[in-house]
């Protein structure tokens, strides 16, 4: 999730630029609740530091798994006036879901594990059935559509299984970057362009 989100980022951030934009820009959009994100990143770095590996807190991770959520939908919710913004709260939302529903766990498909590259970790979490903060797709799982079933190829650096809620979470974070890095333009701006 974290990689493919990076991925998407320095997307939005290249395009951002051919457009001529520029980060500082980004401050003007006076974003709510940005020490949310950073709450969240500690939760998540916390108990899972290298995401697909045992967590450094054993107890109730999946709690707090599920925990780290909250602070997002947060900061989504503070900032529903960007449209890019609530597109990765339909992301965030979505991964919430399953996660949720599957007890904390996001089920992943061997199958796309191993299209990743990720041989290893498909064969641990065949033999353990879950592994970190994921659990082996199959019939006791729920909601596997949106669990992590899309992959990058292994050829791709960091590639990864991932899921729909990360797809759409990533390009919103593309389209926020790429869009919002211009500057604001004053109505006499915008006015003096149409005449």
């Amino acid at each position: 999730t974290g990689m493919l989100t990076l991925w998407f980022a320095l997307l939005g951030l290249l395009v951002g630029y051919v457009r001529g934009g520029r980060l500082k820009h980004l401050a003007e959009l006076e974003l709510r609740g940005l020490t949310l994100i950073l709450v969240s990143l500690v939760i998540q770095l916390l108990i899972f530091p290298l995401g697909d590996r045992g967590a450094v807190f054993p107890y109730g991770t999946r709690y707090l798994h599920l925990l780290s959520y909250l602070p997002l939908l947060a900061f989504i919710w503070l900032n529903r006036r960007f449209w890019e913004i609530l597109l990765m709260g339909l992301g965030i939302l979505l991964n919430f879901l399953v996660i949720l529903i599957n007890g904390g766990y996001m089920p992943a498909s061997p199958e796309a594990l191993r299209a990743a590259g990720l041989t290893t970790l498909a064969q641990e979490l065949a033999r353990s059935g879950s592994v970190g903060n994921i659990t082996l797709m199959g019939p006791g799982t729920y909601l596997n559509f949106l669990g992590d079933v899309l992959h990058l190829p292994p050829y791709v650096p960091f590639a990864s299984a991932f899921s729909l809620g990360d797809l759409i979470l990533g390009i919103g974070v593309a389209l926020f970057l790429a869009l919002r890095m211009r500057p604001r333009q004053s109505p006499e701006v915008r006015l003096r362009g149409l005449v």
